[in-house]
């Protein structure tokens, strides 16, 4: 083969300073390939939450369906009009407590079962389409917010994403986030629930005000204006304080757990079935227990939120016109019983739909290879 000329080297030589490619190993020339340095998107890794949320919010929906049903019922104020005819019946006498407590429990069974026996079996699941169609946007915004905002804050403040004012800070964006975005989805889901239901109580089909989702969309849109929609949304931002509360207790559950399990092999002692218990249940008990605790601690919000997002009297003003209004009237028509009406049922649903979805979230985002 012919040498190679003084030109045809410095020919090649200018093109290998142009070109990312390394040169060919037949100059003789031992130069190695420049590395690239290519930064990944934040995000490309971000689906899994998306579809980790998604499938344990579907999942827990569809299992507690019955007693979001239940729950919505003991929230409106028809439910509560009941209570003040028995206090009526009763000689207007205002219930303690401890009766009123009683009232509300015996009260829950029985609807649930007057539910199944005079509706039939599929009253039990009304609502749930719509409920699944915001339960779905809901759980993917927040799940993936949250570790986003953990992910940004921590690089933002240059603290560690395992500290309490990351959790608190990425718990209060994930919420916020996710309560403006569904808001209207969760109006709509609420106004026909309860029309549905006061249409069967009076056995008039023709009492209903919405046909159907686009229906209350139209009256919403022509009554209220684009503004309706977002009606119970300072109730929705109020209870970000829940949210904000499960998310910091599940995470400080979390980091006892991992501690718990790293102190359980420092110590090289054989695992018992309690041991195995915990390493494999320790994450959805948690999300249960950290739910559970801060839905008593902050379920008024609830009430409001469904009262505010009621359709309108029959003159057409709304009863509850904002917040701290509606406050002030529940407390002053039903007492501080009334500020947790539907509290039953409500963790009856919440606890056990926490378990799932958070055991589901984690076990998805296992298999997926993302990080918790």
């Amino acid at each position: 083969m012919a040498s190679t000329t003084k030109g045809q080297r410095d020919s090649v030589a200018y093109v290998g300073a142009q070109s990312p490619l390394p040169q060919s190993r037949e100059l003789g020339e031992n130069i190695p390939a420049p590395t690239q340095t290519t930064q990944i998107s934040p995000f490309s890794k971000s689906w899994p939450y998306f579809v980790a949320g998604a499938t344990g919010g579907m999942t827990a929906a569809i299992l507690t369906a019955p007693l979001d049903v239940l729950k919505t019922r003991l929230q409106s104020d028809f439910y509560q009009s009941q209570l003040r005819a028995a206090r009526a019946a009763a000689g207007n006498v205002r219930l303690g407590p401890m009766r009123s407590a009683a009232y509300h429990l015996t009260e829950t069974i029985h609807i649930l079962r007057d539910v199944y026996r005079i509706e039939g079996g599929r009253a039990l699941f009304k609502g749930l389409g719509p409920n699944l169609i915001g339960v779905i946007p809901a759980r993917s915004i927040n799940f993936y917010v949250y570790p986003m905002s953990k992910r940004t804050f921590s690089e933002w403040t240059g603290l560690g994403p395992t500290s309490p004012v990351i959790h608190l800070a990425s718990a209060v964006t994930a919420g916020i986030a996710t309560g403006t975005a569904t808001n209207p989805i969760w109006l709509v889901k609420t106004r026909l629930q309860l029309d549905k239901n006061n249409a069967a109580r009076k056995g008039d089909v023709g009492a209903r005000r919405y046909r159907n989702s686009w229906d209350c969309i139209r009256q919403v849109l022509r009554d209220e204006g684009p503004r309706g929609f977002f009606k119970g949304l300072s109730a929705s931002y109020l209870g970000v304080t829940e949210s904000t509360l499960q998310w910091v207790m599940y995470e400080e559950l979390k980091r006892r757990l991992r501690l718990r399990e790293e102190h359980l092999v420092a110590s090289g002692r054989e695992r018992t079935w309690w041991d195995n218990t915990v390493n494999w249940t320790g994450n959805a008990m948690g999300a249960g227990a950290a739910k559970g605790l801060a839905a008593i601690l902050t379920y008024p919000h609830e009430v409001a939120r469904t009262r505010l997002r009621q359709a309108p009297m029959a003159d057409g003003r709304p009863k509850y016109t904002g917040l701290v209004q509606c406050f002030k009237l529940v407390w002053k028509e039903e007492g501080f019983i009334g500020l947790y009406g539907g509290l039953t049922p409500h963790l009856m649903r919440t606890i056990p739909s926490a378990v799932i979805m958070f055991g589901m979230y984690e076990g998805i985002l296992s298999l997926l290879g993302a990080k918790s």
